[in-house]
């Protein structure tokens, strides 16, 4: 019994890596929302945080590889949406999270919260291809539910009067952004199955931003839209916007006017059985590409469980907080110096050297004027010699051999010396004290 017990015992070191292990195994990578505080960027690119809210807070790495993408440069007491995995930092003991991506809270949180009501509707079946109705063959009249002034009734009203002016229409008024659009939508879709007039319902909204559109994103409307016996049309923003009023709806249209012209076209049972067909394959492929991702983000785990780059995010994080602390160390020191040369300062400020100042200022004139004496002497000498060298060098030159009547010949500019150097029809310069005479050799005598 007590070998068994001293094989259990664990490290530090074993016991920091079997619990970053369990952390990432476990919670593996989560979202989160929080206040940034004690934010440091440090040379390595690397930024180091802690995020909080009301009673805690959470220390927070994300690397260089991954704050690149960052679309600002965050700064302390912003409110920020985070995406990341939980470990722990094992030289230290500290439980963080490694953030993989980071937006200002806002739009972020909205596209969380349409993700988390997405797959707890999805969950529930409300999104299944199996409770989808199929559109009336011919339809005689449908009901529209949009606002009476959008250009979404305006669109789906020309394309009906060109593709089918014989269809009837009746308009279920409400407003489509707001606060009090999804009990307005509600209601006229309550109203336009209880009166039962129509053979199909069309949904509809322009495009817009999230916001704009959040309204067709609302549980109650979702489920009002699942409840409704009528076969509803969603047909909600552009091509690229998706609501989950659109995934509840018996048939989701690009655009309204897309929807107009769904509802117009031909309507044949084989049409139908295709969109079915396609709808079914869709949702098949959906959930098939799901389980993929689903495994393949199981994998990337175990993969990153055992990549060296953990290790190096380590090691990173280790050296950068080493470097925090160099630099805080110096900080210290500096500061320390500065106080202890404001001490010397004071003291030297008790001393009053202002007595030496008066006969250092006066010497310090007297070696001045001594020394301007002594260089305007050497200067004087200096002068004295260059002039005598001047003489001397003028006397040597040839230009004043010149200036006494003599002369210098040359060839080619060759000082001639001997005339045998030359031949006949040769041309000489000759120069003198003043200018040059060009000659050409017609007689040459040796000496």
């Amino acid at each position: 019994m007590q070998q068994e017990k001293l094989t259990n015992i664990y490290t530090v070191s074993r016991l920091n890596r079997h619990a970053r292990l369990l952390l990432e195994g476990d919670l593996g990578a989560v979202w989160l929302t929080g206040e940034i505080s004690n934010l440091a960027m440090p040379a390595s690119g690397h930024w180091y945080f802690s995020l909080k809210d009301n009673q805690s807070q959470l220390r927070c790495a994300m690397f260089r590889g991954n704050n690149r993408s960052v679309g600002f440069r965050p700064k302390n007491g912003d409110q920020v949406l985070i995406f990341g995995k939980v470990t722990l930092y094992e030289p230290r003991g500290d439980f963080q999270l490694v953030a993989q991506t980071l937006a200002p809270a806002g739009e972020g949180l909205l596209k969380q919260q349409f993700e988390a009501l997405k797959n707890a509707l999805a969950a529930e079946g409300l999104f299944a291809t199996e409770r989808k109705r199929p559109l009336p063959a011919h339809p005689a009249r449908i009901g529209i539910i949009s606002s009476p002034t959008g250009a979404a009734v305006h669109d789906i009203l020309t394309v009906l009067a060109r593709r089918a002016p014989q269809l009837e229409v009746i308009l279920y008024p409400s407003q489509v952004q707001g606060e009090s659009a999804v009990p307005q939508l509600i209601y006229a879709l309550n109203e336009a199955n209880r009166r039962n007039e129509t053979d199909l319902l069309l949904l509809a909204r322009g495009g817009g931003s999230l916001e704009d559109l959040w309204c067709f994103n609302d549980e109650r409307l979702v489920r009002a839209i699942a409840a409704s016996r009528l076969p509803v049309v969603s047909a909600v923003g552009h091509e690229v916007d998706v609501s989950l009023s659109d995934l509840v709806a018996d048939l989701r249209a690009p655009t309204p006017s897309a929807a107009a012209e769904l509802i117009s076209a031909d309507s044949s049972v084989q049409r139908r059985q295709w969109q079915q067909a396609g709808q079914r394959l869709e949702q098949a492929m959906l959930r098939v590409l799901a389980d993929r991702h689903n495994r393949l983000g199981q994998w990337q785990q175990r993969l990153e469980r055992q990549h060296p780059r953990q290790r190096l995010q380590q090691q990173s994080q280790q050296l950068d907080q080493l470097q925090l602390r160099l630099e805080r160390a110096m900080g210290r020191r500096l500061e320390q110096a500065q106080q202890r040369s404001s001490q010397a300062a004071l003291r030297l400020a008790h001393q009053h050297p202002g007595q030496r100042l008066v006969h250092g200022t006066e010497r310090l004139a007297t070696l001045e004027q001594r020394l301007h004496g002594a260089l305007q002497a050497r200067l004087n000498r200096l002068e004295h010699r260059l002039a005598l060298a001047g003489s001397r060098l003028h006397a040597m030159s040839p230009l004043a051999t010149l200036s006494r009547g003599y002369s210098i010949t040359l060839h080619n500019r060759t000082v001639l010396t001997d005339a045998g150097q030359l031949k006949e029809n040769d041309v000489i310069t000759t120069r003198l004290a003043k200018g040059e005479v060009v000659s050409r050799v017609e007689t040459i005598k040796p000496a």
